[in-house]
């Protein structure tokens, strides 16, 4: 989902939401093969706001479960959250891989708990981290399913 910081509360209730370039079609290659999960940090939203927000752009039924930091009670990057998350979806690290533009909570953490990390990066930004963590960069979601499959 594309984030617009000038929208306060949760994203289910902002007036504007938008789904990023070439997620529609990367999650429904991937849905064929993966059990697909959306895990975020959002504070304000538990589940079953995250399923509102992904409704408004018809992404809901393109994920298998919805898990929340408030849920959790445990926010990335630490990675007890990872392996709450692991807990709740009956896998290990090793069958797991994350998918995020944070690179902090989202590689390091994911990676500090044993997953692979794939850095979600469409600004072209610097690795903030030398050497890099990240098992590969997407400028684009459309590259998703070429890292994975």
């Amino acid at each position: 989902m594309r984030v617009f910081p000038e929208y306060p509360g949760p994203m289910a209730r902002w007036p504007r939401v938008e789904a990023v370039q070439g997620v529609a079609e990367a999650l429904q290659s991937l849905g064929v093969h993966y059990r697909l999960v959306v895990a975020t940090n959002a504070a304000e939203s538990g589940c079953e706001l995250v399923r509102e927000a992904l409704r408004r752009v018809d992404l809901d039924q393109c994920f298998d479960a919805v898990l929340t930091a408030r849920e959790l009670g445990v926010r990335k990057p630490d990675p007890a959250f990872f392996q709450r998350a692991l807990e709740v979806l009956g896998c290990t690290p090793q069958e797991a891989a994350m998918v995020g533009d944070d690179y902090e909570a989202d590689v390091v953490g994911a990676k500090r708990a044993g997953l692979q990390a794939f850095w979600f990066n469409p600004s072209g930004s610097s690795c903030p981290i030398i050497p890099p963590l990240h098992d590969a960069e997407l400028n684009a979601m459309a590259e998703l399913p070429g890292h994975i499959s």
